[in-house]
């Protein structure tokens, strides 16, 4: 019979019996055998994290580039390939960015797929998505809150990078690296309103100097904050019920590819183009008495003597929203009253001819007024106006006044606005009609949330798309998805100086209105139409004149004879000639490729150096189309500037010397007298 033995731990008594038995020499080798396991296990395990373990790792690659986590940082990083370059780095926020993703992707399965939860606080979803264009790779980034109280933000860094687009600001910079603006809804604003708010014209597009494109859908609850030189933020509004984030991130070869292929076909396919005949038309704004419908019709009369003294008698006569509304009114006035008025008070429009009248309205109606009294005699006033709770009207400002808004999501209010629109345009024989007002939220601005029809800028776009039906000779204050339609859009006042907020903040809104899309917008009025602590000042003027030269519409509030001397007169005179024999043809001739391609009609320097460093940040110069660049002085007291001619292996030719340079090098200390403007036009 076999042995057997007994099976199990040894015995407690046993063991310790023998451990005691241990003779002292015995127990110490044991222990430090121990302590040199333990130092063992730890240093390899370092050794493991350290050299088997890098601080990035890819969580999803594609042909193009890919998306790898950063542990250190807590960071995505979009990386080009095969180059390996950095093109985008988005810190996380919202989640416990120190606990990195492990190995484990719930998308295993999915190649195109990377997925992982932060337990209780956020899950991440990154896909592959269908390229705009074969050079072109993009990734779809999607973050949803496990916990209602989760606010997700992400941070796209600033360093070695310059970022374009977004939202407009009062101090207009190029690229937006130098804007400054706290967290707050992506919503477009009224500066006079809010001064740290966004501008009139935003999309929820940036564009980065790397190539890299980061498009918001419209339907994504979007805060965005600016932090100057440092990074932008994209953020899921606090206090909203698990408020989803997410983005669409491409990367193309270069900053004008990248733009060519995704941020030119924003607006989609079908564009259509507004009214060229006001291309060459300055527009001179009335500021004249304002009383009386008598007394406004005296004042354009006068006004419009004095253009035709000065030789200047082509263009338009602009009222602001006060002054039609005055002739509004008396146009209104019963005619049993009418009959009883001198004659002679009888508008005609022409006693102004050849000049042409644009009149403004706005989407708010005073309380007071009787055109809001009139309406709610209607049958249908439950829906004219925004309201909480109908038949209840939703009260907001304007211009100082407790006011009414257009309910732009009745289509008896807008067919009741737009008729009574054409009614006054014909009553008063207007050409032109300007719209202000439809920029903002009247909700947000009450802090109420707006229903989901109206939701972020909705009542911008829906407004633009109704007052498009009116032709193409309407203007509209903002811009929001409504680049496509036939309108022009007035860009915001500026301020009488030499500031970002005045004559330097000229360009950069140039180049943000004409990336984003709107490319004929109406400059502020020469000399800036907002008043500053310095009186007037004729060389702020000149200059200001000189770069609106060369931009879609020149305007002005101030009348040259009244701000400055004959030379400034017949300067005025030369500006508008060069305008309407150079200017106007070469914007024409480039609406075309805007309605084929999408190309903006100004441009920056780094449309035709997409990889010069130098050129990524230049905000005191323009292209229109590839041929012709303007370098305008904006320094107050200067003579001479910088400048950078773009386009390596191309030619530029200075149209006041004939003088030809080399693309791709920076002219240094280059002279511009208080009558000259710098333009360049490209021979090869």
């Amino acid at each position: 019979m076999p042995l057997t033995r007994p099976t199990g731990q040894i015995p407690e008594a046993t063991w310790t019996l023998g451990f005691r038995e241990m003779t002292e020499p015995w127990k110490g080798a044991l222990g430090c055998l121990g302590v040199a396991v333990f130092f063992a296990m730890t240093i390899g395990i370092i050794s493991w994290q350290a050299l088997e373990q890098s601080p990035e790792e890819w969580v999803l690659r594609g042909r193009a580039g890919g998306v790898l986590w950063e542990r250190r940082r807590g960071a995505l990083l979009l990386r080009a390939l095969p180059t390996g370059r950095t093109v985008a780095v988005i810190a996380v926020g919202g989640v416990p960015a120190a606990e990195p993703p492990p190995p484990r992707d719930r998308c295993w399965h999915d190649g195109g797929q990377f997925c992982y939860a932060w337990e209780e606080d956020a899950e991440l979803r990154l896909s592959l998505e269908p390229p705009p264009a074969p050079a072109t790779e993009c990734y779809g980034v999607r973050w949803t809150p496990l916990r209602p109280d989760v606010m997700l933000k992400d941070c796209f860094s600033m360093a070695n990078i310059s970022w374009y687009g977004g939202a407009s600001v009062r101090a207009q910079r190029w690229p937006l690296n130098g804007a400054e603006s706290p967290a707050q809804p992506f919503v477009s604003g009224d500066f006079s309103k809010n001064p740290a708010g966004y501008g009139p014209v935003l999309e929820r597009y940036f564009l980065g100097s790397t190539g890299v494109t980061v498009t918001v859908a419209p339907d994504v609850p979007l805060f965005l904050s600016l932090e100057s030189n440092r990074h932008f933020c994209l953020e899921s509004p606090a206090g909203r019920a698990a408020a989803p984030l997410g983005y669409l991130l491409c990367v193309s070869p270069d900053v004008a590819a990248a733009h060519r292929h995704v941020g030119s076909q924003l607006a989609g396919q079908a564009r259509a183009m507004p009214d060229t005949a006001l291309l060459g038309s300055p527009i001179w704004r009335y500021y004249g008495p304002a009383g009386s419908a008598a007394k406004i019709k005296r004042g354009l009369r006068s006004l419009a003597k004095r253009l035709k003294r000065h030789r200047l008698q082509e263009g338009v006569l602009a009222l602001g929203e006060r002054c039609t509304a005055v002739l509004a009114a008396a146009d209104h006035m019963p005619s049993e009253r009418r009959k009883r008025q001198d004659s002679a008070r009888a508008w005609d429009p022409a006693l102004i001819a050849p000049l042409q009248l644009s009149i403004t309205l706005s989407p708010y109606t005073s309380i007071a007024s009787p055109l809001f009294l009139r309406s709610l005699r209607d049958g249908e006033t439950a829906g004219y106006w925004l309201s909480l709770q109908p038949p209840v009207p939703l009260l907001t400002t304007w211009k100082g006044r407790l006011c009414a808004c257009l309910n732009v999501t009745s289509e008896a209010a807008l067919s009741w606005y737009l008729a009574r629109a054409r009614r006054l345009r014909q009553a008063l024989g207007a050409t032109y009609m300007v719209f202000e007002g439809a920029e903002g939220n009247a909700f947000l601005q009450q802090a109420v949330s707006p229903p989901a029809e109206l939701a972020g800028d909705r009542y911008t776009g829906a407004l633009a798309a109704a007052l498009a039906t009116l032709g193409n000779a309407t203007v509209i204050s903002a811009g929001a998805r409504s680049s496509h339609l036939p309108l022009f859009v007035q860009m915001s006042p500026l301020r009488s100086d030499w500031s970002h907020a005045g004559l330097k903040g000229v360009i950069p809104s140039v180049l943000h209105y004409s990336l984003l899309g709107y490319n004929f917008f109406i400059p502020d009025a020469v000399g800036g139409s907002l008043a500053s602590d310095a009186p007037g000042d004729p060389e702020l003027y000149v200059r200001w004149l000189q770069i609106v030269t060369f931009l879609p519409v020149m305007a002005f509030s101030t009348p040259p004879w009244l701000c400055c001397d004959a030379w400034v007169l017949n300067f005025t005179r030369q500006c508008i000639q060069r305008h309407r024999d150079f200017v106007v043809p070469l914007i024409i001739k480039y609406s075309e490729e805007w309605l084929r391609s999408g190309y903006p009609i100004f441009r920056p320097a780094w449309w035709l150096s997409p990889t010069d460093p130098t050129a990524f940040t230049i905000e005191d110069e323009f292209l229109i189309g590839d041929e012709v660049l303007v370098a305008p002085i904006t320094e107050k007291g200067q003579t001479w500037r910088d400048i950078y001619l773009p386009g390596e292996g191309h030619l530029w030719m200075d149209t006041n010397t004939a003088r030809v340079f080399d693309g791709g090098t920076v002219l240094r200390n280059y002279s511009a007298s208080l009558a000259e403007v710098p333009v360049f036009v490209k021979t090869s």
